[in-house]
């Protein structure tokens, strides 16, 4: 069995909250392929995007607030089976609405695992060591990311786009058969709550209720919506404004993933000796200052892809040293009801996302500079956030 403080159970965490990037990022370059090849348009094949992302918010209403009641394994196994049943869909599916309406269930199931694997850290550590095992997870996890739209730009020329849901259902059916046979139960002890929709709705409310709770969601939603706002459209950007081919922006977006992975990484340097909100204040910084480099490049008509690609490295290192600490952070005041928390955290951040890209895909007309300015506009409001906070975040 899986133990804890062992790089083996950090893997499998990591993986399991990999799920949903994977989902999205493998099937990246092969976006205006799927739009040719269903006769969609850019928008349309937008919402496979974005209502993934609702469906992401959707299935998270549940799974905390169940796996608090019933133990995180169960719940754990019903979104991986769930997850590999709509990843079957996605694979066959006639036409753009078929391929949303699966990728709207495909988002359900991945839901639960992320959820789960953020409540089980909860469940097993305390403090700046569940925010250095964020980061850790978050470290590995973001090889995902980097790695899927470069196996999904080799896919796509050798099997067509079909062949990047093929790779999600294998992915999902392998993790449930580890999660079965080596995962042991986390919970320690099960909530007594009831469960109904009223019961989870008071509960998310008491949450919200929570000065410091808010301030963190806030501060994970913003810089997960810049992130997003960069997955859903720099396919476009990248491809069509700056006329980059498939494999050049997988590895384009994979330049981006490390910035990340180095922002995750310096975190758990970082954690130790400054604490999670000093970690988190140089994460918004980076936040704010990527976001704004790249309009400044972009609005002066830098020609090269480089304008958008280097200062988004940027932003996404403050986004792995800022998201995991802010996720921890909203976690600890609530042992007995960590899945709960998890949940809602992660439904104000998927639905957040979902709304920008929406927002986002409506204004992708030719130009790139809808998206740095989307982008800045998170990373600004992050580091406002975080400025004007400072009793909540004390208290």
């Amino acid at each position: 069995m899986l133990k804890p403080n062992t790089l083996a159970l950090t893997v499998v965490l990591a993986l399991l909250t990999a799920l949903g990037p994977l989902s999205t990022d493998m099937y990246l370059p092969a976006l205006p392929a799927i739009a040719q090849d269903l006769t969609a348009s850019a928008a349309q094949t937008q919402l496979t995007l974005s209502l993934f992302l609702f469906g992401f918010a959707a299935g998270q209403f549940f799974y905390g607030p169940i796996s608090d009641r019933v133990g995180r394994k169960p719940v754990l196994l019903f979104g991986l089976a769930l997850f590999t049943l709509a990843s079957l869909g996605c694979t066959l599916a006639p036409n753009i609405e078929s391929l949303i309406a699966a990728r709207f269930l495909q988002a359900l199931g991945a839901s639960g695992p992320i959820v789960i694997g953020r409540a089980i850290v909860r469940d097993l550590y305390e403090g700046a060591r569940a925010g250095k095992e964020l980061s850790r997870m978050a470290s590995i996890m973001g090889v995902v990311p980097a790695i899927a739209p470069v196996l999904g730009g080799l896919i796509a020329p050798w099997g067509g786009w079909r062949m990047n849901f093929v790779a999600a259902l294998l992915f999902g059916a392998g993790l449930a058969t580890v999660v079965a046979l080596r995962l042991p139960e986390s919970l320690a002890r099960k909530s007594a709550q009831t469960l109904s929709f009223l019961s989870i709705l008071r509960s998310f409310r008491s949450l919200l209720g929570h000065r410091g709770y808010r301030v963190y969601v806030m501060l994970s939603l913003l810089a997960y919506g810049g992130l997003f706002a960069f997955i859903s459209g720099s396919s476009f950007v990248l491809q069509t404004v700056y006329g980059l081919g498939p494999m050049a922006f997988a590895l384009s977006f994979s330049f981006v993933v490390v910035g990340y992975i180095g922002g995750t990484f310096l975190a758990q340097r970082l954690v130790g000796p400054h604490g999670l909100d000093g970690t988190i204040r140089i994460g918004v910084a980076c936040l704010a200052l990527g976001g704004s480099l790249m309009v400044v490049l972009v609005a002066s008509g830098v020609a090269s892809f480089l304008a958008v690609v280097g200062p988004m490295a940027l932003y996404c290192m403050g986004v792995g040293l800022t998201m995991p600490q802010a996720m921890a952070s909203a976690l600890m005041p609530f042992p007995d009801r960590a899945g709960t928390a998890s949940s809602l955290l992660g439904i104000c951040q998927m639905s957040f996302a979902a709304i920008l890209g929406i927002v986002l895909g409506q204004n992708l007309d030719g130009s790139a500079l809808p998206l740095p300015l989307t982008i800045a506009a998170t990373g600004l409001m992050a580091l406002a956030v975080f400025g004007l906070t400072g009793r909540a975040r004390r208290g």
